[in-house]
Formats: structure tokens, C-alpha cells, sequence
């Protein structure tokens, strides 16, 4: 796995509008998300189509809130491990909305965003831990990451994700 001007070079690039610069160039957080849309429901294009701006807010009743949302990230690993990446790391994805990380607002100024197809209530597979694992750590030697977190941590009481299901302890062993 390796890093070329801000791709991940194992990954699906597939460009977000949902990004602008970073206003800073320091990276210093990843921030975890869990995202399945409809909620509960794995596979399909909706994640893709969320963060592309091609979303069909009618499809679903639970869509009708993500009604001109704009919002991105920079990776998804899916159930299986396959990457997608919609942002650069060298860009600002938006992904945290808001939120703050120790006494820092804003987090999507130096921080990645990595979703990962699940939910608070159904537990991640093996491979998305895998790949996570692989994935911070090459951040962490090309850019010197330091800190890996939940968005409940930078968005408390606003997001629960990745949610109780995310098993932290087995996460921090492959890293």
C-alpha cells in the first residue's frame, strides 16, 4: 500500500466536489465514521451517491433528511475491505461537520476522514479492520498522524459513530 500526491494507490478514486483546500497543511487526527445507507443496509451505490452529490433523497423516507447535504470523506472501506477514495488527504474532506478535538475546532482542517460501511449496532467485519489498520498506519509514516479517534469524539452528543460496535481494543492491536 502506498500514498502518491494524497491517493491511496490501492484505492477506487472516485472525486468528491465535497472538498475544498485545507487551510493548514498539518494532519494530525483520523476521525472513524460508520455510515450504511439506507440505515442497517449494507452494499449498493448510496454511500457513493451521497458524496457525489447523486443521491435520490425521494428513494427512501429515511433519505428525505439528506435532502441538499453536502458532505464527503476521504475513504470508504466497505464490508468486504475494497477502498473508495473521494477526497485527496492533501484536501479537506467534509466529513466531522461540526465539531472539536482537544480544545481544536473545525477537525476537518487537519484531520482524515475514514468511513467504514456498518453501523453503531452491527458489528465491523475482519477485513474493514484489516485495511483500517493498514490505512492508518501508512497515514501515520507519510503524514505523522498521531491521534485515531470516533466522530462521537469530535461531535459528542451530535454523532454516536462508529458506535458501540466499533471493538476499539481489537482495532489498536493491528496498529
Amino acid at each position: 500500500m502506498e500514498i502518491d500526491k494524497g491517493r491511496l494507490a490501492e484505492a477506487t478514486q472516485i472525486p468528491s466536489e465535497n472538498q475544498d483546500e485545507r487551510p493548514q497543511e498539518e494532519i494530525s487526527l483520523i476521525v472513524i465514521h460508520g455510515i450504511s445507507l439506507p440505515e442497517g443496509q449494507f452494499g449498493g451505490p448510496h454511500i457513493r451517491e451521497l458524496f457525489c452529490n447523486t443521491l435520490d433523497c425521494s428513494r427512501y423516507p429515511g433519505f428525505a433528511s439528506l435532502e441538499d447535504v453536502r458532505v464527503s470523506s476521504h475513504l470508504v472501506i466497505d464490508r468486504a475491505g475494497y477502498i473508495e477514495q473521494f477526497v485527496s488527504f492533501l484536501d479537506r474532506a467534509w466529513h466531522a461537520g461540526e465539531s472539536s478535538y482537544q480544545g481544536r475546532r473545525n477537525c476537518n482542517d487537519f484531520s482524515i476522514g475514514i468511513e467504514l460501511e456498518g453501523s453503531d449496532n452491527v458489528p465491523y467485519t475482519r477485513a474493514q479492520y484489516i485495511k483500517l489498520a493498514d490505512v492508518c498506519q501508512l497515514l501515520r509514516e507519510t503524514y505523522g498522524v498521531s491521534e485515531v479517534v470516533g466522530h462521537k469524539d469530535v461531535a459528542p452528543g451530535r454523532k454516536t459513530d462508529p458506535g458501540d460496535s466499533f471493538d476499539w481494543d481489537h482495532f489498536r492491536s493491528l496498529i
